[in-house]
């Protein structure tokens, strides 16, 4: 048993309490549970290898129909919400608390699982405290969030939380090479680029451009040289974020689209317009805030890479037995540290922790960036 939690890397104790709960041990089963971790720790990936463990016969067997079908999220009794908007409305919600308190086709059990319970709103909370209060016997909720206090209180109170930590890079390195035929060398470094986190650790193993980009990101300090230059490269990193975000929905948004259009009989003989025009502008909101969204995290995989740059600065000023997180950058890392010192590095790094708390409070993120990147400049020359 347990195959389909072998991809949970560094998750020892969490894997023990989920093995826990599908064998039916006493007190160990309930029916919410709230995974949390940081990112890239594999929140979702232990929410659908639980969902598969409860509907298999074997107890995750990971080889047979309800394994795979309840991993690729096509099992009838499980449903997986995967938001690619800002927040979760009220209406998703009380969607998913119908399906909820259906009764299982063909499982054991009916699982719902929100993979960002932190986007949902507060109405949405509502509607969703009132299916975990009162549940139907076959029904398993599984929520993701970054941590538990990400969550509305009387959501987490009603759950067994399960917390993830970030794995090892040897973990990581291991998982590359035997998942995905990934080299050892270039395994290795992936995972320590990445920081334990997983997802993007397979992104720069598997994709010259991505490890181009980061590179060109990590070389962005030395730039910084003036005003114009730290407006400019603002500019430059809001426009790429928006550009990569436009890029990865592009096909998605036309599908929907014309999928709706069809759907509202646009073009056709009878149709209600002002209906299909605001049913239409309705999808191209949400469309909008997709696209936000994608920009928003490319944005901020940027404020993690040049955290880890300043970082290493400061373990090289302060710490050089400890190892370099951007190892293969510590030829132009260590001049840098020695000609500055550790004050400055911290004021680089707060300008970098205010950017990112200005991005999460909605500040403009052209200006966001303009004063983190002018921030960065500052505490270099003070």
């Amino acid at each position: 048993m347990g195959e389909v939690f072998s991809e949970l890397v560094g998750q020892d104790r969490a894997v023990e309490t989920l093995r826990r709960a599908v064998d039916g041990r006493r007190h160990a089963m309930t029916h919410a549970w709230l995974f949390v971790g940081p990112p890239g720790s594999g929140r979702s990936n232990a929410a659908k290898a639980f969902a598969a463990a409860l509907q298999c016969p074997r107890g995750g067997c990971g080889e047979c129909e309800e394994c795979r079908t309840s991993l690729s999220a096509a099992h009838p009794d499980v449903t997986l919400l995967r938001t690619e908007q800002l927040s979760i409305g009220v209406a998703e919600t009380r969607a998913l608390v119908g399906r909820a308190n259906m009764v299982p086709v063909k499982g054991r059990y009916q699982i719902v699982i929100v993979e960002d319970a932190d986007r949902i709103t507060e109405r949405g909370a509502d509607a969703l405290l009132k299916g975990l209060e009162e549940p139907e016997p076959a029904t398993v909720w599984l929520l993701c969030a970054p941590s538990a206090d990400d969550v509305i209180v009387t959501i987490r109170s009603r759950c067994r939380t399960v917390r993830l930590v970030t794995p090892s890079d040897e973990a990581v390195t291991q998982l590359l090479i035997q998942r995905d035929g990934i080299s050892p060398a270039l395994a290795a470094h992936a995972a320590r680029a990445a920081q334990g986190h997983i997802g993007r650790a397979r992104m720069l193993a598997r994709h010259d451009e991505a490890r181009i980009r980061r590179r060109e990101i990590l070389t962005l300090p030395g730039r910084l040289t003036s005003v114009t230059a730290c407006l400019d490269a603002a500019e430059n990193l809001v426009s790429s974020a928006a550009d990569e975000a436009q890029q990865a929905t592009a096909e998605v948004d036309t599908r929907e689209r014309s999928a709706l259009e069809e759907a509202l009989g646009v073009g056709t003989r009878g149709v209600r317009v002002r209906s299909a025009q605001a049913a239409l502008k309705e999808l191209e909101d949400q469309q909008k805030l997709r696209v936000k969204r994608l920009q928003r995290d490319a944005l901020d995989r940027v404020l993690t890479e040049l955290t880890g740059y300043y970082r290493d600065v400061l373990a090289v000023q302060t710490a050089p037995e400890v190892a370099l997180v951007n190892a293969d950058l510590a030829d132009e890392i260590t001049p840098v540290a020695h000609r500055s010192t550790p004050e400055q590095t911290v004021r680089a790094l707060d300008a970098i922790l205010e950017a990112r708390t200005a991005l999460e409070g909605n500040v403009a993120p052209q200006l966001a960036l303009e004063a983190m990147l002018l921030g960065v400049s500052l505490a270099a020359r003070s």
